[in-house]
């Protein structure tokens, strides 16, 4: 805080309102001791004004124009702000670092094949490089977001106790937000409106809940009946007191139960949006919880789901073994459509497929023997046609293009 105080002397100094000697004093001596602010603020039970009491201690007579036309929320609503800049700035390093790495990842993977699933069953062929490049494009996202959001934080005030200037002239806000790389709040009251810190922190929510859907699928791939991928363990690392053989996800794990503490903490900032006419403290509370902690949450994960990534196990062997574990049902809609070129409604063709699948599932069979022996496919399609639509070619041979929209 006792920079902004400086600032303010310094833009009231140019408008010869603080004598020049009165504010090398200020500049020389605005120190303080924690201990004694809170010394202080055990007697007034007000922070800010234990503060300026402490500083006024050290700085003597000239300490009277410091926080001159200023209110309490004039300092700490631009100080937050310059911190919500500070964490921003690390936040986007973190996200542009876990780019890269799901970059690489996708890259290497672009051709690994494994089995797409929707409602946790076996859908058709994908590849592990397009789930990943799904994730990349996801993070672009939550980057831009998070640039704008830490834009919409980037506003401080110093407008006095209900924003009219009517103490300050506004030049005075305008030199100290244009010092500290901040906008000046439009319109304020006697605080910064609480929608851009909810627009902030929802951001970190949406990033977190990115992180728990990348942590939640390497969770579902390391299950011991999928096997397709797993997170990295450690040669001394252990898994469980009692059972020597596990090695869990916890790292994912990890990351899943904290994303949940940045979404309730979203909730909380939104909470603090309707505050009573032109402010009351009940946001101050929560802020001192809710935005530190969210921070410092979403950079741990950020940190973590990169190392995650970095030291991933993939398993493309056991990815292609679960390939072949439906014994060809995965190419059913592939049987459909060759079908309807033939003329078949989309109904019939439905019915005759899923007629053969059943029965391949059933009797565990592979898909292509079933259908070779029913003789209403065979009426529209040849041996050769049938074969063909077991082929793997047109399930990768798009992915380029999607690569391609990323720049990967």
């Amino acid at each position: 805080m006792a920079p902004i105080e400086i600032l303010a002397c310094e833009a009231w100094a140019q408008l010869g309102k603080v004598p020049v000697q009165a504010l090398e004093e200020i500049k020389a001596r605005a120190a303080f001791d924690l201990g004694r602010i809170e010394a202080l603020e055990q007697k007034v039970r007000h922070e800010v004004i234990a503060f300026l009491t402490a500083v006024a201690e050290r700085v003597g007579e000239s300490s009277r124009y410091i926080h001159l036309g200023l209110t309490s929320s004039d300092v700490m609503d631009t100080a937050l702000a310059f911190q919500l800049q500070e964490a921003a700035d690390i936040l986007l390093e973190d996200c542009d670092a876990l780019l890269e790495t799901l970059k690489t990842l996708a890259r290497i993977h672009k051709q690994t094949v494994m089995v797409g699933r929707t409602h946790g069953v076996h859908a058709e062929p994908m590849t592990f490089g397009l789930k990943v490049a799904r994730w990349y494009s996801e993070m672009l996202r939550n980057r831009e977001r998070l640039a704008q959001a830490k834009a919409a934080v980037g506003y401080g005030k110093v407008s006095g106790a209900v924003g009219t200037y009517a103490h300050i002239p506004p030049s005075i806000e305008a030199y100290v937000c244009e010092r500290l790389g901040l906008n000046p709040e439009p319109v304020s009251s006697q605080v910064v409106p609480r929608d851009r810190h909810a627009q902030f922190l929802g951001t970190l929510a949406i990033i977190g809940a990115t992180l728990d859907s990348i942590a939640t699928e390497v969770r579902h791939l390391q299950r011991t009946e999928v096997a397709e991928a797993a997170e990295p363990f450690a040669e001394t690392q252990k898994g469980s007191s009692s059972m020597p053989h596990k090695r869990n996800p916890v790292t994912c794990e990890q990351i899943s139960g904290l994303s949940r503490v940045l979404r309730a903490n979203a909730i909380a900032a939104l909470e603090n949006v309707p505050l009573w006419h032109e402010r009351d403290i009940s946001h101050s509370s929560v802020e001192r919880i809710i935005l530190p902690d969210s921070t410092i949450v979403l950079d741990y994960l950020l940190v973590k789901a990169r190392e995650v990534l970095e030291g991933l196990q993939v398993y493309p062997e056991r990815m292609e073994r679960n390939i072949q574990q439906t014994q060809g049902l995965l190419f059913s809609q592939r049987v459909l459509l060759a079908l309807t070129e033939k003329g078949v409604t989309r109904q019939v063709a439905h019915d005759l497929v899923q007629r053969s699948a059943t029965k391949a599932w059933e009797k565990g069979e592979h898909f292509q023997a079933v259908l070779l022996r029913d003789p209403e496919v065979l009426r529209h399609l040849s041996v050769d046609e049938v074969a063909a639509c077991f082929d793997l070619t047109p399930y990768l041979e798009h992915v380029d293009t999607i690569f391609a929209r990323l720049g990967l």
